[in-house]
């Protein structure tokens, strides 16, 4: 992928979201929420702060993150639906739980 965000920007794939409910009802795509959980693909340097020192980022490519609902830009490169938000939209990164626990 050759697209990489500037300044305090995140590059996020969309996670797709189960085409089942808690309960077993199948739900179609009308009826789905807008996803508000992705994969993050690329980062950018970092934002800059009033007195010229760059603030470094909290999340890295590869992390799994929630982020606000109706944020950032949609774009699509290379046949991906992709999203480009402002890391204050990203509300937590998802940590996986070790088997067993």
């Amino acid at each position: 992928m050759n697209l990489k965000p500037l300044g305090d920007r995140v590059v996020v794939e969309h996670v797709e979201q189960s085409d089942k409910s808690a309960g077993g009802v199948f739900l179609p795509d009308t009826a789905k929420e807008k996803p508000q959980e992705g994969i993050v693909r690329a980062v950018g340097t970092g934002r800059v702060l009033e007195s010229g020192t760059k603030l470094p980022m909290d999340v890295k490519v590869d992390d799994r993150i929630i982020y606000s609902k109706y944020s950032g830009s949609e774009v699509k490169v290379d046949g991906k639906e992709l999203l480009i938000i402002s890391e204050k939209d990203v509300l937590a990164i998802v940590d996986k739980v070790p088997a067993g626990v």
